[in-house]
């Protein structure tokens, strides 16, 4: 989730476990926990590009990791503001702990993957229930975290709450709704998905991605789920082949280990970017939600030595044709 809604929910939690003197500190500690755990961005390298994608979210998200990350974060918060909100250090602990509590949990409810397991487990939860972004999740939760601390009513703080396990658990219910007409695609086309998933597109709960593996293919498709629902038919792509879409590939190389890290990153849905030839992407992303134009892949270069990376690419076609093709799909 973005930086922004995960400190205000972070604060949400710290609040509501205050009282009215100790809230303008709980409001700031729970910020400063519940945004901590993404200083994972900082660890790169210059040479791997996958190293970031292998380390975000991973010990600093794991389940196991809260008392400690919250213990850090406590103890530098109070050592920098938490005396002057007049905590005692058990409190700036207990806020800062809260706050990193709400962090992991908050972003396996999205599609990009979090490792709550870890150190048990490389499984990256994904619950598909919200997008990375969605200002009507954050705005309300905003509007009461400002409230309560101004007003001194940790009462707002418990609304806010509330909403914080109410909008996701909407999610879950349109998922469901949304795989459901999947299959019914998948049926249709006779089709027997050997795996199938629906994820929010971008900033609402309306539109989602279907995405579903048969033997050799993906299709993605998008679902528009209100009272009814409309399908909006999509595209599909070849599973990616290394001997027959890389034939130059050394499977000793470095390149060929990249692209089973990125398989892992991707869980599994990679394939050759149609428009590039020696580009692999993941198929679960795209600005429009019925279409291949993947948001990210790697890019390998056939005369690469055999310790050389590939390359991380990026790709937002946020024309405004695009914004107008979405936007239309999820007001339809």
């Amino acid at each position: 989730m973005d930086p922004v809604t995960q400190g205000i929910l972070g604060a949400t939690l710290a609040q509501s476990a205050s009282n009215r003197k100790l809230l303008i500190g709980a409001t700031v500690l729970g910020i400063a926990g519940g945004m901590a755990p993404d200083l994972d961005i900082l660890i790169r390298s210059e040479t791997d590009p996958l190293l970031y994608l292998e380390y975000h979210r991973q010990f600093t998200h794991s389940l196991i990791f809260i008392p400690f990350g919250g213990a850090l974060v406590g103890l530098l918060m109070h050592a920098l503001l938490g005396r002057r909100f007049g905590l005692r250090l058990w409190q700036s602990l207990l806020f800062s702990t809260l706050g990193f509590a709400t962090h992991a949990l908050l972003d396996a409810c999205t599609t990009y993957g979090t490792q709550l397991l870890w150190p048990f487990s490389s499984m990256r939860v994904a619950w598909n229930t919200m997008s990375i972004i969605d200002p009507l999740y954050t705005l309300p939760l905003g509007a009461l975290v400002i409230g309560a601390a101004i007003k001194r009513k940790p009462a707002l703080a418990r609304i806010a709450l509330a909403w914080a396990l109410i909008y996701p658990t909407i999610g879950m219910v349109q998922r469901e709704r949304a795989e459901a007409v999947g299959w019914e695609i998948a049926s249709a086309r006779g089709h027997q998905p050997i795996r199938l998933e629906a994820k929010p597109s971008f900033a609402n709960l309306l539109v989602w991605k279907i995405v579903y593996e048969t033997e050799d293919h993906y299709y993605v498709d998008a679902v528009r789920v209100a009272r009814g629902h409309k399908v909006y038919a999509g595209q599909n792509v070849e599973k990616l082949d290394i001997p027959r879409d890389l034939p130059w590939l050394d499977p000793a190389s470095q390149q060929a280990r990249d692209i089973e890290r990125f398989r892992w990153f991707s869980n599994g849905y990679i394939a050759k970017d149609p428009e590039h030839p020696n580009r692999v992407v993941d198929v679960r992303y795209s600005v429009i939600p019925n279409e291949i134009k993947a948001l990210w892949g790697i890019e390998l270069t056939p005369s690469a030595g055999p310790r050389q990376h590939v390359r991380y690419q990026t790709g937002r076609d946020t024309s405004q044709r695009n914004r107008d093709k979405f936007w239309q799909m999820v007001f339809d």
